[in-house]
């Protein structure tokens, strides 16, 4: 198979059309996008935004305002609110004249505080050794060929608690090398996978909304994902991620689910 990148742009780097490829193609339906790589191009947009030199996104909340289709898809942002140490930040993605997602975030001045650093999660073992496994059968080519995935526990036929170590095997934008919060952005969006509570070829548990907070900022290619999901009673579900590099635990991660028998 032949990967390609999750998108082409349309008007050049710095222009606000975009191509979104089969790459995007979500396990649950071939013609709409996995909502990790629209996230991504969401926090590109609010990367580039201007800003005053340390600025930190320290939370990012992405709300699915329905399908995102593949094909062409455009993308915004804007300051909200500017400030010297703390900024708000907007981000959308429409497509065929519709908003699809919408994304806030904090911006905020980053300090010194090493000395007094604590509460961090520990290490999860390194991606070296995860066992590297390959989509199951049941899961919808796309997206998860577009990313190696190597599992410390469990696995995405392994519905329960699980551990992943996630890194993208294609660029998120055609000629650019992702930043890590746009591979953070990517790999936080399948924490629903990772922690996949029920059988994928039965169910859907698809989340309306991602949350990420960041205590730090990601460093390098792989991203690992510790999720663990609970499903109610009444057709809702919650999961909730620890989010690792290979230098340690950089944040956390929550979505919000729906829950039908397919």
């Amino acid at each position: 198979m032949t990967l390609e990148p999750f998108y082409r742009p349309l008007d050049g780097p710095d222009g606000a059309r975009f191509h979104a490829t089969g790459s995007t193609s979500g396990p649950w339906f071939a013609d709409a996008q996995h909502v990790g790589p629209p996230s991504a191009l969401l926090v590109r947009a609010l990367e580039r935004l201007d800003g005053r030199p340390g600025g930190q996104l320290a939370r990012l909340t992405v709300e699915v305002l329905g399908p995102v289709p593949t094909g062409e898809v455009q993308v915004a942002a804007s300051v909200e609110r500017p400030g010297r140490a703390i900024e708000l930040l907007a981000a959308e993605m429409s497509a065929g004249g519709r908003a699809v997602l919408r994304a806030r975030a904090w911006r905020l001045t980053s300090g010194d505080t090493a000395a007094v650093a604590l509460g961090a999660a520990e290490p999860l073992a390194p991606a070296s050794q995860g066992v590297l496994h390959q989509r199951p059968e049941g899961w919808l080519p796309g997206f998860l060929d577009a990313l190696e995935w190597r599992w410390l526990s469990g696995g995405l036929d392994d519905p329960g608690p699980s551990t992943a170590w996630l890194r993208q095997r294609v660029p998120l934008v055609e000629g650019e090398d992702p930043t890590p919060t746009q591979r953070l952005a990517v790999a936080a969006d399948c924490a629903n996978g990772v922690g996949a509570p029920l059988d994928v070829r039965k169910w859907l548990f698809v989340n309306t909304e991602l949350t990420v907070h960041l205590h730090r900022p990601p460093v390098g290619e792989w991203i690992g994902v510790h999720a663990r999901t609970v499903v109610g009673p009444t057709g809702l579900g919650t999961v909730e991620g620890h989010l690792h590099d290979e230098e340690g635990h950089t944040g956390h991660s929550a979505q919000a689910l729906i829950v039908r028998p397919r």
